[in-house]
């Protein structure tokens, strides 16, 4: 007896007219299934198979395919309908007179494309809709449209967006793994996210394909100018300036077009060149004059023809009309820090390389200061000696105001609390200035501790006000998760670096304004403490002095002595005593490759890989707090930022830097996530170990799973305590907003690099 599986007699199932019509609609979903997997595994198109290096020539759309191809998927499909039918399931098209089934499948696809269409393509979609479009969306109907891909992608990548764009560009490629424009943002987003590498290799992989339009070949140059400014070896910088000039040049002959052409020149200028940099400069300025001219450009590329006639003026020497052009683009501009910013930066890149004055261009583009605020409460009805009385109200507000337009101030940053914060708040909208909020904890209780204790309702309508007319409002930490006084001290700096990476963003001016009695305070996270915190990382703060405006308003009050005790309250409440709350940094990651390991590689694997990473943690002037292990994943805890960020670095280059297939394994690589915040550090007692838990643990863990291979991601808390606390080591640059694993949210993520003059 043979316990084989008896084989169906599938060839004698008869199949009717309308099932038969089905076929080739089928044999499509079963190659493009088929491709999908593959693309998933890390194949790629190749003119012959390569298991080695995951190429195949089956990687191509259905009509593509060779016949005898096409021939092997319709009969899957036929196999997979007679076989249902051979065990009793009956198979039923809805019927439309004069329409097969097959016409039916299509001319519905058809019109869920065609409502996709106009869901992606309509007006005015914002940053949230698109967000929420794309959470919500359907992979089955999205896969057989890939403008729907496309047009997402760039609307995200105009708003500054490039991390989600290229979870958009990956999902669309997994479908369309041919189509070059899928190919084109998908490097566009690489580049703009940090992975200037990965973007390179895409670019490279389209030029080799015979795809030399403008497109491909001027993000190629970007990306080598990109790693021209990554490097610090002078002799590597030169080689990537100029491969970066052979494209832009290349793009610019081939097309014509001003954008690659002002680059071309560019390039050329820093490479010392600077009699071609004038040559090509004058072409692009000719062009640009006609383009003008004729008018028939939006507002948005108006702006960029005439920052680029700017660019052209400046390569040629002659500052006024440069500056004449720049004034026109300004005008047409005006409050879009983010296009006026890069116009800015590309100016005073050029007049450093052309010896030029750059007040010059400070002159012209003067970004408005990006001021982080601390200051008192308005007393409450108890306070025994007044500090900062109601009736002193426009006052203080009156000289908040004035300082303000001192400073030229812009952005403004600060909590809400009644008082000081509230009326600064109030003062940067009265001015249409951008006011950014951080609350030390959720709003509901944070009113109830800082808002509603002056008995009198209007402070609490005053700073709904503020929080509804701000730009972002963040919320440190939860309040059921911090003790004492820790969420304050981490809201502060939260401030702080939130504020300081804003202005290292737009290349101005941060400035510390504070509305103080010049007296000690509470403690370290209240007015006096945050004054002293930035006067010893050697800021000058500009100061309100609050006891002077009392004195002159209330010479009586203010002639008498001040009580000593501690009045801040903060309304904390107290928690489990062995549980200490503390600021941390975080640091998770995953080994690229792991899944793939035999049984037989996974000791080598935990010899060399953990190894390497517990020599690390053992002999590093960065060694972490807490160190775990779990399969593949690390999970790290550090004193500070500055270390975490440090080792992280460290990690990934020693990883990158090793040759692993000499210690038996497939190349390796590694993502790491790092995030920071208030967490409780205990006992664990199932270990009996030092331990870290809390929600800013579970969020750490989201940043990992999100990190593209060989690069070091980092939450907006981390970044932001790293300008805090004046890191100079590394860099975190900002990359968009990113969804985070697990349905986490989404939140601002930030590349971590090394800064310049470091290895």
């Amino acid at each position: 007896m043979h316990d084989e599986p008896t084989s169906l007699s599938v060839s004698r199932v008869p199949l009717s007219r309308g099932i038969s019509d089905l076929r080739e609609v089928l044999a499509r979903k079963v190659h493009e299934n088929w491709a999908r997997l593959r693309t998933a595994e890390g194949w790629r198109y190749g003119p012959k198979r390569h298991d080695g290096r995951k190429e195949h020539p089956g990687l191509v759309p259905f009509d593509e395919l060779p016949e005898s191809e096409k021939d092997y998927d319709r009969e899957t499909a036929m196999e997979s309908i007679r076989t249902l039918l051979e065990l009793g399931y009956t198979l039923q098209a809805p019927i439309i007179a004069g329409v097969t089934s097959a016409q039916q499948y299509s001319n519905s696809a058809e019109a869920e494309s065609e409502n996709l269409m106009r869901l992606v393509g309509g007006p005015g979609q914002d940053r949230a809709t698109l967000q929420r479009l794309w959470r919500e969306h359907d992979r089955d109907v999205w896969s057989i449209n890939a403008e729907a891909y496309k047009i997402v992608a760039q609307r995200m990548l105009k708003l500054g967006e490039p991390l989600f764009a290229y979870d958009v560009v990956a999902e669309g490629i997994k479908h369309f793994p041919n189509d070059v424009r899928l190919r084109q943002l998908l490097a566009l987003a690489l580049a703009r996210s940090g992975a200037v590498a990965s973007a390179n290799a895409v670019l490279t992989g389209l030029c080799g394909e015979g795809h030399q339009d403008e497109e491909t070949v001027g993000l190629m140059a970007r990306t080598h100018k990109d790693l021209a400014a990554e490097t610090t070896d002078a002799a590597e910088k030169t080689q990537h300036f100029r491969l970066a000039y052979k494209f832009y040049a290349q793009a610019y002959h081939a097309s014509g077009g001003y954008w690659s052409g002002i680059n071309a020149a560019t390039v050329a200028l820093l490479l010392g060149e600077h009699e071609q940099a004038a040559v090509l400069a004058r072409k692009v300025a000719a062009q640009c004059r006609v383009e003008v001219v004729r008018g028939e450009q939006t507002a948005g590329d108006r702006y960029w023809l005439l920052s680029t006639l700017g660019e052209a003026a400046l390569l040629q020497g002659n500052w006024p009309e440069a500056e004449d052009w720049y004034g026109q683009a300004i005008e047409l501009e005006r409050g879009n820090w983010g296009s006026l910013q890069s116009t800015r930066h590309n100016a005073r890149l050029l007049l450093k390389h052309l010896d030029g004055d750059q007040e010059l261009v400070d002159r012209i583009f003067r970004v408005p200061s990006v001021v982080v605020f601390t200051g008192h409460m308005v007393d409450r009805p108890e306070r025994e000696i007044p500090r900062f009385p109601p009736h002193l109200e426009q006052q203080v507000k009156s000289a908040i105001r004035d300082r303000l337009q001192e400073l030229n101030a812009g952005f403004g940053y600060a909590s809400a609390a009644c008082g000081s914060d509230i009326l600064f708040h109030e003062a940067m909208l009265e001015r249409k200035g951008e006011s950014h909020i951080v609350l030390p904890y959720e709003k509901a209780l944070f009113i109830e501790d800082s808002v509603n204790i002056t008995g009198s309702p209007e402070w609490l309508a005053r700073c709904n006000r503020v929080i509804a007319l701000a730009v972002e409002v963040q919320e440190a930490s939860k309040r059921s998760q911090i003790c004492g006084h820790v969420s304050y001290t981490f809201a502060n700096l939260m401030l702080h670096g939130l504020a300081s990476v804003h202005a290292e963003r737009l290349e101005t001016k941060l400035v510390p304004l504070a509305v103080w009695d010049g007296k000690p305070g509470d403690g370290p996270d209240g007015t006096a403490g945050t004054v002293e915190r930035w006067q010893t990382l050697g800021l000058t703060v500009e100061i309100i002095d609050l006891n002077q405006i009392l004195c002159r308003e209330c010479p009586a009050v203010a002639t008498r002595k001040f009580a000593s005790t501690a009045t801040a309250t903060h309304g904390a409440r107290a928690t489990v005593p062995e549980f200490a709350s503390e600021i941390r940094a975080l640091l998770f990651a995953d080994a690229h490759g792991f899944s793939e390991l035999s049984d037989e590689q996974v000791p080598l694997f935990v010899q060399h890989f953990l190894g390497l990473a517990g020599r690390l943690a053992s002999d590093s002037l960065h060694k972490p707090l807490m160190k775990n292990t779990w399969g593949d994943g690390l999970y790290f805890v550090f004193s500070s930022v500055s270390d975490a960020g440090q080792f992280a670095l460290d990690l990934r280059d020693g990883v990158a830097s090793t040759d692993w297939p000499t210690k038996g394994l497939p190349s390796l690589n590694l993502r790491i996530g790092l995030h920071a915040g208030p967490v409780y550090a205990c006992t664990d007692p199932v270990t009996l170990r030092a331990n870290y838990i809390g929600a800013q643990v579970s969020r750490a863990a989201r940043i990992e799973p999100i990190t593209p291979t060989g690069q070091v991601y980092a939450s907006q808390y981390f970044a932001a305590l790293a300008a805090a606390e004046g890191v100079k080591e590394f860099r975190c640059d900002y990359v968009g907003q990113t969804s985070m694993a697990k349905k986490y949210g989404v939140f601002p993520t930030y590349v971590v690099r090394r800064s310049a003059g470091r290895n």
